[in-house]
């Protein structure tokens, strides 16, 4: 094949899809493939600040990103993980429920598994995520994840992102565009067909006719190409998650230097929940709630109430969606990343994710034969299972909370709402805690060390008493949960602010710890 690849629609699906593949698969060499963007200035970006994963930070490195540049151009902050507020229990009650998702895995320090000790009792009355790390006292007190000496993308903390979307889009772009990666403003009006229903081209208003050996549908929701054109069927989700609309504000800080969190604030609401995160000089503040549930007039009034007397003089931008996914992602010719293929709800921040990945699997699975139907049916065989498992995921969160103060939660709670799978895990992990065993590196975004975040912050119990006997390090494991306290007060002197870093790099960058420029 002539190797030609056109990318229908850009905003921060499309233009890491085209940075990823630029830089993987030689848009800047003769023997490489030929990549077009074609992006319509009529549609925008929500742009309203969003968070990432972990993994973020192997794909801007993997493009050649420079991450002081991601921070100073795109407002980027540090995201060391997620703050749950009243997700447990009815907040009425209980007005101080919240537990913490860190992103760092348990003490990197010993080959001990320390969960089981934990579930004993040895740690003391302490939330497993501040018994095995020391993350979780580092955030709460809004401390960096590293210093401005630590390499690109390296830290002694494991972190991700938040950014305002708009800006990161057009920061890859100018990547992706300097690795090769033609870009055309335009808008398609029409998508033609060959006699065996593949894309033979697709009719843009200003340049004509198109045409490429592979077209890949960033589109978002319309899914102008794999879902209108091909008829590849959505698969709904909703009566296991039921949040499809949320209202988002910008809102400014209250004080320029205010403290910036390094994590995400998601607060449980009568029907859903808001999402706080900190860019450089404002808050993206959302409520993602369930009409079924909630009218948007309900919603934008919690959301003013949760952002206070500075929401009165703001505007909202509204979103629409479904929690679902199609199961044909890569069908003939055509390949859908992004929204265009699924949404779940930003709870993880898995949207992008779920992006990346796709953009990782076309590389591998790159049809550079020609042949498009073995390589899409191994991509469409692991998208599906990815986001089955991630839905699984997300659902967790609300079937395991005791809340009974709203329909919404009581729905939430029950049976028929969670998955056969789900429900048979958790009894499973009612006489053991999950382990790898339960996760596939292949599909999964989440390891197991999410899944006993989630699981023990929300209260559930795993009763482990029948093998008490068997554990042999009883003493090692208290030793190793005060070493992990003592290094925990030790952080916190160790780490400048949140603030205080960004602010750093903005002006400086990050330096060798020679002091030099790097």
């Amino acid at each position: 094949m002539s190797k030609r690849v056109l990318i229908v629609g850009g905003g921060t699906a499309g233009w890491i899809t085209a940075a990823y593949m630029a830089r993987m698969l030689a848009a800047d060499t003769s023997g490489g493939v030929s990549i077009t963007l074609v992006e319509s200035d009529e549609i925008g970006i929500l742009g309203v600040g969003e968070g990432t994963f972990p993994i973020i930070r192997k794909t801007m490195s993997r493009i050649g990103l420079d991450e002081s540049e991601l921070i100073r151009e795109a407002d980027a902050t540090f995201k060391q993980g997620i703050r749950f507020n009243h997700w447990k229990k009815n907040p009425a009650d209980h007005p101080h429920d919240t537990y913490f998702h860190p992103f760092q895995v348990c003490s990197q320090h010993t080959d001990m598994d320390l969960l089981p000790y934990w579930l004993l009792g040895v740690a003391g009355d302490v939330p497993w995520a501040e018994a095995c790390t020391v993350q979780e006292r580092v955030v709460d007190a809004k401390l960096a994840p590293k210093l401005i000496t630590h390499p690109n993308y390296n830290a002694p903390l494991n972190y991700a992102y938040h950014f305002d979307a708009g800006k990161l889009a057009e920061v890859v772009r100018r990547r992706a565009m300097a690795m090769g990666v033609k870009r055309l403003i335009d808008t398609i009006d029409a998508v033609t067909l060959d006699e065996h229903g593949a894309i033979a081209s697709v009719q843009g208003r200003a340049h004509g006719e198109l045409t490429a050996d592979l077209y890949i549908d960033c589109t978002g929701f319309r899914a102008r190409l794999i879902g209108e054109t091909l008829g590849s069927e959505f698969t709904s989700y909703k009566n296991q998650l039921f949040c499809n609309r949320a209202v988002a504000m910008q809102v400014p800080y209250d004080q320029p230097n205010a403290p910036i969190p390094s994590c995400t604030y998601a607060t449980a609401q009568a029907a859903g929940w808001t999402w706080d995160i900190g860019l450089h000089d404002r808050r993206g503040i959302g409520y993602v709630y369930s009409s079924d549930h909630c009218s948007d007039e309900a919603a934008l009034e919690n959301l003013k109430r949760y952002i206070g007397p500075a929401a009165n003089a703001l505007t909202h931008r509204q979103l629409k969606f479904e929690a679902g996914f199609r199961k044909i992602q890569w069908y003939k010719n055509c390949v859908g990343i992004g929204l265009s293929v699924g949404f779940i709800e930003p709870l993880e921040a898995t949207g992008i994710s779920f992006a990346e990945v796709a953009a990782l699997m076309l590389c591998n699975l790159f049809p550079w034969s020609g042949d498009t139907e073995r390589s899409a049916r191994q991509f469409n065989e692991a998208m599906t299972k990815r986001f089955e498992h991630v839905i699984d995921f997300i659902k967790l969160h609300y079937f395991l909370s005791q809340r009974t103060d709203t329909d919404f939660w009581r729905d939430n709670r029950a049976p028929a709402s969670a998955s056969d799978y789900l429900q048979g895990k958790l009894e499973q992990w009612r006489h053991r805690p999950p382990s790898f065993l339960d996760v596939d590196a292949s599909h999964d975004i989440f390891d197991e060390n999410s899944w006993q975040y989630i699981l023990y912050g929300m209260d559930f119990k795993t009763d482990i008493t029948a093998r008490a006997g068997a554990l042999r390090f009883y003493e090692d494991a208290k030793q190793e949960f005060e070493k992990i306290r003592q290094q925990s007060k030790n952080a916190m002197t160790a780490v400048p602010t949140h603030r205080d870093l960004i602010n750093d790099v903005v002006v400086h960058g990050f330096r060798k710890a020679s002091g030099g420029q790097r």
